[in-house]
């Protein structure tokens, strides 16, 4: 099958997770297809069953604001009738469900047919698709999608509670490379980071306000009070000068490292202890599933998707939101005790299993399947 994957580029939980697919369809034998404005941040390597194809947004003096979904539909166009595209698969109601469907229309014009399947990750429908401006557009992109998938159970009981949804949603989870994630590494260099009498604990995000950045920092003060530890933060966002004038103000600038962005994520979990997700908000956790995979056990709140991928005290904990106390709490019951510790660990990696790719992806393939049988018949 020949399939179009439109997605955010960038470090976020959808971009991974829609390249990751599209890279392990590619190896199931069909032709993958990206389409977005630059090469996606997981997408290495190119080969004859893997092409990226990049969105160019001219510069016109009438816009106040460039005008993205106009050329990306024009793009998915063009990309169609060139490659023989059977299939779009894009990942965000808006913009990009949005633009496909102005693209199908084109091409119904031209006398192809082809069908949209959208994956709604969280943000498109807990943010911005919420708010009173986007929402009549977001309701019009997911009812205008030909399949809908959504990342967790309850993503998709929010979009269904924010929208007049009158599409099925299936629920198809996040997923992971689990072979990539269990790496034995001769050495991780874990003690470029720490001692060996120090916990390394570590939060990876966007560093947008819904992390709640400020209780990582407040949580990890805690911990270090009781365990020697150490905390590494990566990733970058607009919370991060004030994470970093917090540690500043709390006196534990030595026990912090600002990592920025990083491709080595599965050597920085190599030698975590722990991870730490108090996110305001997650519609699936895709953060704290790596970390399971790498064996690290999460703290994490118990927001959105996150009970169904970290397993309150199984996988590590869940509390509420901003219950610093009991988040710190639970994370010094974890790492004063090795023993309790490995178990953790090896409990995370159990749980994580559930989520492996080769279990995830055929689900898409039966949901590609379906759609475009269905289409072409309708």
């Amino acid at each position: 099958m020949k399939i179009g994957i439109v997605c955010y580029p960038t470090f976020g939980g959808s971009g991974v997770v829609a390249t990751e697919l599209g890279l392990e369809l590619s190896k199931r034998g069909h032709e993958i297809h990206f389409i977005t404005y630059k090469q996606p941040v997981r997408l290495e390597l190119l080969s004859n069953n893997v092409h990226f194809h990049e969105v160019h947004v001219p510069e016109y003096p009438l816009f106040h604001y460039q005008p993205y979904e106009l050329a990306l539909s024009s793009k998915l166009v063009d990309m169609v009738k060139l490659h023989g595209i059977q299939l779009l698969h894009v990942h965000y109601a808006i913009p990009h469900a949005y633009a496909a469907y102005m693209a199908q229309q084109m091409l119904k014009d031209e006398g192809i047919l082809v069908p949209i399947v959208t994956t709604l990750h969280g943000t498109d429908i807990t943010l911005v698709g919420s708010h009173p401006f986007y929402k009549p557009a977001v309701t019009f992109s997911i009812n205008k999608s030909d399949a809908v998938t959504s990342v967790s159970e309850s993503l998709k009981y929010d979009t269904n509670r924010l929208f007049n949804i009158k599409k099925d949603i299936y629920v198809v989870p996040n997923f992971i490379d689990l072979e990539k994630h269990r790496n034995n590494f001769t050495d991780c260099q874990r003690g470029m980071m720490a001692s060996d009498h120090e916990r390394i604990v570590t939060h990876i995000s966007n560093f947008r306000k819904v992390k709640q950045i400020p209780d990582v920092i407040k949580i990890f003060n805690n911990i270090q009070k009781e365990v020697p530890a150490k905390l590494m933060m990566v990733g970058e966002g607009p919370e991060r000068e004030a994470a970093e004038n917090l540690v500043e103000e709390l006196g534990i600038e030595d026990k912090v490292i600002f990592l920025g962005n990083s491709n080595e994520i599965d050597r920085i979990l190599c030698f975590s202890d722990l991870f730490l997700l108090p996110s305001q908000t997650e519609s699936f956790g895709l953060a704290a599933l790596e970390a399971m995979a790498s064996g690290v056990p999460v703290i994490s709140t118990n927001t959105g998707g996150l009970p169904e991928v970290n397993i309150d005290g199984f996988s590590g904990y869940t509390s509420d939101v901003s219950d610093v106390e009991e988040m710190s709490a639970n994370a010094i019951k974890i790492l004063s005790d090795l023993n309790v510790l490995e178990a953790f660990k090896a409990n995370a990696k159990e749980q994580s299993n559930k989520f492996d790719l080769h279990n995830i992806v055929p689900m898409y393939e039966a949901i590609y399947e379906k759609t475009l049988n269905k289409f072409l018949v309708s």
